[in-house]
């Protein structure tokens, strides 16, 4: 298998949540990391321990629990905005690694929920603590 076919594989396996509790910039570049050998299966809590176990698969490498340091599993979640509390600042729409918010500056903005990974990355940007998680 070559090595960008190991990368896709890989890549395929991982939660595509984009939220860098990994310490990488993405799913794609912690792909990577892992097909090189630079990275263990160990580092993706949105993954948990069957995401651990399915990428130790694909390298054939002995399976461990995923690193509950870097986070919890949880089930997956979707952004809220509470609109009316919203006040445009746009530091959400800057934190979110796939563009799933949508709005300008001085106005409301909202969640594209087909695109939102559950990241939670918003979460933490927002001055007015007006993103919620909620379930799918």
């Amino acid at each position: 298998m070559s090595d960008i076919d190991l990368v896709e594989r890989l890549d395929r396996v991982l939660p595509q949540t984009q939220c860098g509790q990994c310490g990488f910039a993405g799913c794609r570049p912690y792909a990577e990391a892992m097909a090189r050998r630079e990275a263990g299966v160990e580092r993706c809590p949105p993954g948990g321990d069957a995401g651990a176990r399915a990428l130790a698969r694909v390298l054939g490498v002995a399976p461990v629990p995923f690193d509950r340091t870097r986070g919890a599993h949880k089930p997956p979640m979707l952004a809220y905005i509470v609109e009316p509390d919203c006040i445009g600042c746009t530091k959400c729409i800057q934190a979110c690694p796939v563009d799933a918010i949508a709005g300008g500056s001085k106005h409301m903005h909202t969640v594209i929920e087909p695109l939102c990974t559950g990241c939670e990355l918003c979460v933490p940007a927002c001055p007015v603590d007006c993103i919620v998680m909620i379930a799918p």
